[in-house]
């Protein structure tokens, strides 16, 4: 059967939006970051709010669009030892080796610590709290920074594959299909409402740490987007439902986002004082304007991905040149990128190169340490390919990065 090119592309393209955003986190004004430059730039913000709302539920959604087409194929016990080894060796291997450059960037910006990195890795390697607000998550002794989607989708793998059992005696694939194939407005539905209600009810109450272990609002969000994947991932009639309705699904998401992006525009201006905000108030109060914004939130957020998903298949369900090299390089990259992305900005600060050449030279230093990195040293060494995701022989195409892409259907196109 076809492989879906399509969900190799849409992860190349997630895990390299996620590159440009993590470089922006640099410039961008008032979002807390490892590093910041001084040189903020303000029109950062509009692109990466556009952005954020959906960046990491896409990156869940695909993960769980591969499980889902591998599920039929494996073993579940089989599959959890595959997928724990794929995930937690590049985990602690990062933690102890890529993500303790960041901490010593962070801390030398922020004049908690003085001294070079070789002292600063031998104090970090031995695993004790270190005084809080030395570095991020210093209080704990290490760090997992951007690496903590490895330990989150670990999770959520072993959490399907073990209720996997149970919902096969229940008849979850009949479940599944008559879902799918005739319940698809409940899809379409129930993942934004239940956005909204975790937008509305969990998002105050549980602030995003990225912990794993209390970080309920980011797990409803991810947890719905990954179960989702695994949902529909070999459903004929769901892929062709979402091809048909790629445009209405694109209006939908335009629609929501203009206006999600309108109102926080004008509350930056009104904040400003450039606008009054009598006249809006008169039309409701201004809570009644904070559930706009955040109704419209969570209609983007799911109208994105499925949009993204739709014309995915519609447009990129074939062979592009490169495609089979760069679904295998973009774990490790995923792995180096931000620790690249520190240490570039913390190199280039001090020179005060300005507002365009040194984003251009932080995320030109990023790529070019990704890419030589990769081809030089973790493609052709069989040991390090394991510590970054990879079989130790490398086998081609995104089967070695762990995704499998052929799904139990005739009808992928």
């Amino acid at each position: 059967m076809p492989r879906r090119h399509d969900i190799d592309a849409l992860r190349v393209i997630a895990f390299g939006l996620l590159i440009l955003y993590h470089v922006g986190m640099v410039y961008v004004v008032d979002w807390g970051f490892h590093i910041k430059s001084p040189t903020l730039l303000p029109w950062v913000e509009w692109p990466m709010v556009l952005v954020n709302r959906w960046r990491m539920s896409l990156l869940f959604l695909i993960s769980g669009l591969a499980l889902g087409l591998v599920l039929a194929r494996r073993a579940p016990d089989r599959l959890a030892a595959r997928r724990s080894w794929r995930l937690l060796l590049p985990l602690a291997f990062g933690i102890v080796a890529i993500v303790p450059v960041q901490a010593w960037c962070e801390a030398r910006m922020l004049g908690t610590y003085d001294a070079g990195f070789g002292a600063f890795l031998l104090r970090y390697l031995q695993f004790r709290p270190w005084p809080a607000g030395t570095f991020t998550g210093a209080e704990y002794g290490l760090t997992w920074n951007h690496l903590w989607y490895l330990p989150y989708l670990w999770a959520y793998t072993m959490l399907v594959l073990a209720a996997l059992p149970l919902l096969r005696r229940l008849g979850g694939a009949r479940l599944r299909d008559r879902l799918t194939a005739r319940g698809r407005w409940l899809l379409w539905l129930l993942p934004p409402a239940w956005y909204l209600f975790a937008l509305l009810v969990l998002a105050p109450r549980f602030p995003s740490t990225h912990a794993l272990t209390d970080d309920w609002f980011n797990h409803a969000r991810y947890f719905a987007a990954f179960a989702f994947g695994v949902l529909i991932a070999d459903s004929a009639a769901m892929w062709d439902a979402l091809r048909a309705r790629r445009w209405p699904l694109l209006a939908v998401a335009s629609i929501a986002a203009g206006v999600h992006l309108g109102l926080r525009a004008i509350g930056r201006l009104i904040d400003a004082g450039v606008l009054s905000a009598a006249p809006f108030l008169a039309l409701m109060p201004e809570s009644g304007w904070d559930l706009v914004s955040v109704v419209t939130q969570a209609v983007y957020g799911w109208a994105a991905l499925l949009s993204l998903l739709a014309w995915g298949a519609h447009a990129l369900n074939r062979p592009w040149p490169g495609l089979a090299y760069a679904s295998e390089a973009v774990y490790p990259w995923y792995v180096l990128h931000q620790s690249l992305i520190v240490l570039a900005a913390y190199w280039l600060i001090p020179l005060g190169l300005g507002p365009l050449w040194e984003p251009l030279l932080v995320l030109a230093i990023t790529v070019a340490g990704c890419a030589l990195l990769y081809e030089l040293a973790i493609r052709r060494t069989p040991w390090l390919r394991p510590l970054f995701g990879l079989p130790a022989h490398g086998r081609g195409g995104a089967r070695t990065a762990g995704l499998a892409t052929r799904p139990a259907t005739a009808h992928a196109k």
